[in-house]
């Protein structure tokens, strides 16, 4: 039997970056997945839909967007397996890469599903047992499905199949108005399908700053996509000629049936715990069946540790690198630990939306007196540049102490200038400080000064 310091189950952002930082801290390392190197994330989430997102933007671009920067191009041609073989290409280059890492810090390895099988064992199919002195479990999640519209990968499809269909569908149901749901409801919107987006909330991006939502929804409407909220889906007739998707209203007897070649759901996710062995290990779930830890990130089982999306909390691959060092270094005594205020979320819309910290609504209902400070992108040269006027940023500060609380941006490029607004909040700096930081000129990120300092005006 194979003696470990420690066994980490799960191969994902969480898991394959613990791993790694376990092995430079001298620890002797296994890595145990019955998937892929990178997980959902590398393999069929943030990645493959990233290039998907990038690619359908191009094509949208040489249609209609180059005209005004004096660039005219003649007939085009969409050429979607090109495409998906970019995408695949992209996944295969980054899996190599994560494999090139662990082996170069000397993890061991092992494809094959893994559960728990007493006090430091893990029980792998295929390969034996091995023995830890910790175990971590780093699972990740899946797509959730909804009772009366089971997965069936041809046409009632998870954030998994839309990332690969073989053909331009005529007519898409999105369900769910979330990040997946808004991303990908956009790739397939500009390669030229009549997306439609339905919606249970009453806005999208639910729990989104209000100003960013609704700029969002209005921006994307312009792009095509059309909008149905505060409204569920109840159940789908399926046949050869496509889906009769059942919609009824939220708040009103209302109903309708629309017609669609597939239908996206993309209402969440399930944390992966099923078949783990921990009821016999004695790790305790939550209610809504997300691992139960400790600040240390231990489980209720004695060496047992989780994190990422298996445990409560945002369901994000950054958060779970972040807590796979922060878990790791206190196992050698290391005082880390993750700052949850300050992690940024992002949706990789046309333009982006990202935000960081307290929107205004959840600062007032914190306690807090707030301002605001608002700046749009129509106002920035550089945005002009880029012929993306579209957007603004809006910054959350005390109105006692001047302190940030927020930021929250939907613009160009928003996913890189978020970053700013995160090393502020992590330093527990002010508005102020942040507007009077030098930004270069002409930059997209004036805009982020540019609104940091109206609150002071």
């Amino acid at each position: 039997m194979a003696d470990y310091d420690l066994i980490v189950i799960g191969a994902g952002p969480g898991g394959y970056v613990a791993a790694a930082r376990a092995a430079d801290l001298g620890m002797k390392v296994a890595c145990v997945d019955k998937g892929w190197l990178g997980g959902t994330c590398l393999q069929v989430g943030c990645i493959p839909s990233k290039a998907l997102l990038e690619a359908s933007h191009r094509w949208a671009e040489l249609q209609e967007g180059l005209e005004d920067h004096g660039i005219v191009v003649g007939e085009l041609q969409l050429d979607l397996a090109a495409m998906m073989g970019r995408k695949r290409k992209i996944v295969e280059t980054m899996t190599k890469g994560v494999g090139a890492l662990l082996k170069g810090k000397g993890v061991d390895y092992i494809q094959g599903t893994a559960r728990l099988a007493g006090a430091g064992r893990v029980a792998v199919e295929g390969s034996g047992d091995l023995q830890g002195q910790r175990i971590l479990l780093a699972t990740g999640s899946s797509p959730a499905e909804l009772p009366d519209l089971p997965f069936d990968g041809k046409q009632i499809l998870s954030s998994t199949e839309v990332l690969s269909l073989d053909a331009v569908p005529d007519r898409m149901v999105v369900i769910g108005a979330g990040a997946i749901g808004l991303e990908m409801g956009s790739v397939w919107n500009r390669l030229g399908t009549k997306v439609e987006v339905v919606e249970f909330m009453d806005a999208v991006l639910p729990g989104a700053d209000a100003e960013i939502s609704q700029q969002l929804q209005r921006t994307l409407k312009r792009q095509g996509l059309s909008f149905r909220l505060s409204t569920g889906a109840t159940g789908a007739d399926l046949d050869d000629e496509g889906v009769k998707l059942h919609l009824a209203g939220r708040d009103s007897d209302e109903s309708d049936t629309v017609e669609c070649d597939c239908v996206l759901v993309s209402v969440g996710r399930r944390p992966n715990t099923t078949g783990l062995g921990l009821e016999e290990t004695g790790v305790e779930l939550t209610e809504r069946g997300f691992v139960t830890v400790d600040g240390d990130y231990s489980t209720t089982a004695a060496g047992v540790y989780a994190i990422g999306d298996v445990t409560p909390g945002p369901m994000l691959a950054h958060k779970a690198e972040a807590e796979a060092v922060a878990a790791v270094e206190r196992m050698t005594g290391m005082g880390s630990s993750v700052n949850y205020e300050a992690i940024p979320n992002v949706v990789y819309t046309h333009p982006e939306a990202a935000s960081v910290g307290l929107s205004e609504a959840a600062a007032q209902q914190a306690g807090h007196e707030v301002r605001t400070g608002k700046h749009l992108f129509r106002a920035n040269a550089r945005a002009h540049s880029m012929n993306c006027i579209d957007g603004f940023v809006k910054v959350v500060a005390d109105a006692g102490t001047d302190r940030l609380l927020g930021v929250h941006i939907f613009g160009p490029q928003a996913s890189h200038l978020i970053a700013e607004a995160v090393i502020t909040l992590e330093f527990c700096a002010s508005a102020e400080d942040l507007a009077r930081t030098v930004h270069a000129h002409p930059s997209l990120s004036e805009v982020v000064r540019e609104a940091a300092a109206s609150i002071s005006h």
